[in-house]
């Protein structure tokens, strides 16, 4: 079905993914001595965008950026094989499982572990994809440091909106925060914010950006009266929740309405042999902790499935 198969090697597991859920996964396979290899198109996912993270167990606080590294570092040490790649489509073959990346290479398993994450959602709007990198952003704890003394402006109402508004508010000129309906943040977040004067405008949804070679400007209207706001703003950073990505898996197993995977509280999902962890899952709460957490039962749910069918 995908051709050539990847040196004819059989995987004890395939870790689709390495954000906390898949790097703890594969902490735990290699615990198990499971022949373990790690498929993802980068290594920590959106946890490297967290810019202060306070609640994760061990660190009064510590940067996304520098707990994935301590993750990676933990694998590499056990010398499991990490492919910055991206899967195409996985398919059951037998008593295997066949997974396809974009780069052509197949792999085979006996099970499966997706920890695939969310990628950022975006505003649709026509002029987006030419600013995007160009003053519109999807993570502030990346760029930034590009918007010293100029103006921005952040979308979304959630934690991790206000979380760049603030950590904008050390660096630019102007913040403003525009939420499409009501701040849904956590109070620290909320009192920060309001302690700092960053203006809120409630009720607004950004309908169109200015500039040709780099954003200037953007237009808000109030979604009450329909009234419409020109900023100039050099920046915007769009902090408007993620998708999951599961378009790979092409009704492989089971997703909810928000396409995210259905699990068990055991990581198990509707296929036999195949396990989800992180983000990526109908698990309701999108933490850091609990991804990892998720992941180490993925794994060894994964080893005692293989356990279950040696020999058979």
């Amino acid at each position: 079905m995908f051709g050539t198969e990847k040196a004819e090697e059989v995987y004890d597991t395939v870790i689709v993914g390495a954000g906390p859920a898949g790097l703890t996964a594969a902490v735990y396979c290699a615990r198990k001595l499971l022949k373990t290899i790690v498929i993802a198109e980068n290594i920590g996912g959106q946890a490297t965008w967290s810019w202060s993270i306070e609640n994760y167990m061990g660190y009064r606080m510590i940067t996304g950026e520098e707990l994935i590294k301590r993750f990676e570092e933990q694998v590499r040490g056990l010398h499991i094989s990490l492919e910055l790649d991206s899967v195409q489509e996985i398919a059951e073959e037998g008593d295997l499982f066949l997974i396809r990346t974009v780069s052509e290479n197949v792999y085979r398993a006996k099970t499966v572990i997706i920890a695939a994450g969310k990628q950022p959602r975006t505003l649709g709007l026509p002029e987006e994809s030419s600013l995007m990198g160009r003053g519109v952003s999807i993570c502030a704890t990346c760029d930034a440091p590009l918007y010293k003394d100029k103006a921005v402006a952040v979308v979304g109402g959630g934690n991790s909106a206000l979380q760049a508004a603030l950590e904008l508010a050390g660096l630019a000129q102007s913040v403003a925060l525009i939420v499409r309906s009501t701040i849904r943040a956590d109070e620290v977040y909320r009192r920060q914010c309001e302690e700092l004067g960053i203006p809120v405008y409630l009720h607004h949804e950004v309908t169109a950006l200015s500039g040709d070679q780099s954003l200037t400007g953007i237009t808000i209207r109030n979604r009450e009266t329909g009234e419409e706001t020109d900023l100039a703003v050099d920046g915007l950073f769009l902090e408007i929740g993620l998708v999951p990505n599961t378009e790979f898996l092409h009704g492989f197993v089971d997703l909810n309405e928000n396409h995210e995977i259905i699990v068990d509280q055991n990581a198990h999902t509707s296929r036999d042999g195949v396990y989800a962890a992180g983000d990526v899952t109908c698990i309701n709460a999108k933490q850091i902790i609990v991804a990892a957490g998720d992941g180490a039962k993925a794994a060894l749910e994964a080893h005692e499935y293989i356990l279950r069918h040696r020999g058979v």
